[in-house]
């Protein structure tokens, strides 16, 4: 009995913001070990995700099919099933998330979805910072992440962040895309732009906190608050 109880315990707290990171990290680790590996059919699925960057969910019919959401129609691991309303905002934080990555990813050698760790910050504050010179900020970089944050509405959140995108993949800055899908699966929700802006905030000084002098180095494959401090293109359509 003690062991069951326990084990309900823990089913019963995934969100559906943790459902979405689930999910975006299993499609993310698949398609991006294919891609890394030269897989034809993974080399195609990113180059038909990255026409959706920045645009609304549905709106290209050639992704109805590529995005598999139906583990957002099945049961949670609490046995309760979503509402509409939070399966449309899941879908579309998947939806963003997933063919960002697919952007930065295009013609990378390395994988640009890196989990996010204490130790290897890899929030969106955090790889903002990381475009910053050692021991300086930019503020034209810092007044990007605060106009992400502010944002009015979903699809210019989207946009916003391709723009950031674009400059992440210009200098190989990896990003936790997961971890990203769930952030924009909480911000459409009443408080919950305040709550991400609070995260992005937090990882940007996070990468502050584990930054060394020189350009970051690493291996192959949370977070803004508005008051922050003032290969050969294998893939190309």
């Amino acid at each position: 009995m003690t062991t069951s109880t326990s084990s309900s315990t823990s089913t019963r707290t995934e969100s559906v913001a943790d459902l979405v990171t689930r999910l975006a990290q299993e499609h993310l680790s698949r398609w991006q070990r294919g891609y890394l590996g030269d897989d034809a059919k993974a080399v195609g699925t990113l180059a038909r995700l990255r026409r959706g960057a920045g645009k609304p969910a549905g709106q290209l019919p050639d992704l109805w099919d590529l995005l598999d959401t139906q583990g957002l129609h099945d049961a949670r691991r609490d046995g309760r099933p979503l509402s509409e309303t939070e399966l449309a905002r899941a879908d579309d934080a998947l939806h963003t998330a997933l063919t960002l990555w697919a952007l930065h990813q295009q013609s990378r050698g390395t994988g640009m979805h890196q989990p996010h760790r204490r130790e290897r910050p890899r929030g969106l504050g955090a790889a903002i910072h990381r475009l910053m010179p050692a021991n300086d900020i930019d503020d034209s970089l810092r007044k990007r992440l605060v106009r992400a944050g502010n944002a009015p509405d979903l699809t210019t959140l989207a946009q916003r962040l391709r723009d950031i995108v674009t400059l992440l993949r210009r200098e190989d800055v990896p990003l936790d895309y997961a971890l990203l899908a769930g952030q924009l699966y909480q911000w459409q929700w009443p408080d919950g732009a305040d709550r991400v802006r609070i995260a992005w905030g937090r990882s940007f000084h996070a990468w502050q906190d584990h930054r060394t002098p020189g350009p970051p180095q690493d291996n192959p494959a949370d977070g803004l608050s508005s008051d922050l401090p003032d290969a050969t293109d294998k893939d190309t359509p």
